[in-house]
């Protein structure tokens, strides 16, 4: 396979480098916050905005205060990385002003509702770290906080991750992108795709009941994109099933990825699980359906 040369990697960071958090995305909680930031700061020197607990409505605080404290974070060159507070809803709102074509090399982590930021990234040909947001930091074990630091610190390629299912086999590589599917499918039709030709697609979700899921993934079908990619990882779908039914998500799933007639392996501890390891978005990746495996060919950041 011939692969793009025009990815930029983040700079690797190192101990107490100086990093940002924001929220531009839903409000929080502050205790699992408080728990995810005494994580982050015994290893970097996070720099928190006071008003970063703002609140309107259902987003921490007005457009204006999450676009002015995201596009600092992406400009501001003293900062190796940008960490999330937590997902939600509003970030898609804040894309047409954001500044991330001016950005300099620095990581860009969270999942969730920030999928529509990985995509944008990744439309310019950034890689990005889809990983923990910090009120899920502090429920994440210690193994995923050494494989995160790992993640971001060096350059070699991280181990592989395995999932526990196959529903299509066969064998595909190329660069990951995706994040969470209701999200990923909003953004179809909008300049924030990323290019999917070749792609492996990472999927997973939370609270969508089956047909939701089933609906989302035909609109992804009715616009091509399966037919585009050249395989399928899926992540955790969490507390998506159907009170009372006599089938399940998975069961939803595999029936939707054996249409899709590409490799498919579900159930790799990626997303709202109790395990979220984090992957770096935009990276050259070989999924091995057959054995539900996904390795990593590279590393998330630069050798510095």
């Amino acid at each position: 396979m011939k692969r793009c040369v025009r990815w930029l990697k983040p700079l690797p960071l190192r101990p107490r480098d100086t990093v940002q958090v924001v929220a531009p995305a839903g409000p929080f909680e502050q205790a699992p916050f408080e728990a995810g930031l005494r994580i982050l700061s015994e290893r970097y020197s996070p720099v928190v905005r006071p008003d970063i607990g703002a609140s309107h409505r259902y987003l921490a605080g007005d457009d204006f205060r999450r676009q002015e404290e995201l596009s600092h974070a992406f400009l501001d060159r003293a900062s190796r990385a940008i960490f999330c507070a937590r997902g939600g809803y509003g970030s898609s709102r804040l894309l047409p002003e954001l500044p991330i074509d001016k950005a300099g090399p620095v990581a860009f982590t969270g999942f969730s509702d920030l999928t529509s930021i990985h995509c944008a990234l990744q439309a310019l040909g950034r890689v990005s770290i889809h990983a923990p947001v910090l009120t899920q930091l502090g429920r994440q074990s210690t193994q995923v906080h050494d494989y995160f630091f790992r993640l971001l610190e060096s350059a070699e390629a991280p181990p592989p991750l395995t999932g526990n299912a196959t529903y299509v086999a066969g064998t595909a590589e190329g660069v990951l992108v995706g994040g969470n599917l209701s999200v990923f499918s909003r953004l179809l039709g909008t300049p924030y795709m990323p290019p999917l030709d070749g792609a492996v697609l990472l999927l997973e979700d939370v609270t969508e009941r089956p047909y939701r899921i089933d609906r989302m993934w035909t609109h992804l079908r009715l616009a091509g994109v399966f037919s585009r990619v050249r395989g399928i990882v899926l992540g955790d779908f969490t507390a998506c099933e159907e009170k009372d039914a006599n089938y399940s998500s998975a069961d939803v799933l595999r029936e939707l990825a054996r249409d899709a007639k590409v490799p498919c392996a579900a159930g790799f501890p990626i997303g709202h699980g109790a395990i979220n390891y984090p992957v770096a978005l935009g990276t050259h990746v070989r999924l091995d359906a057959d054995a539900a495996r996904l390795t990593f060919l590279e590393g998330a950041v630069s050798p510095g």
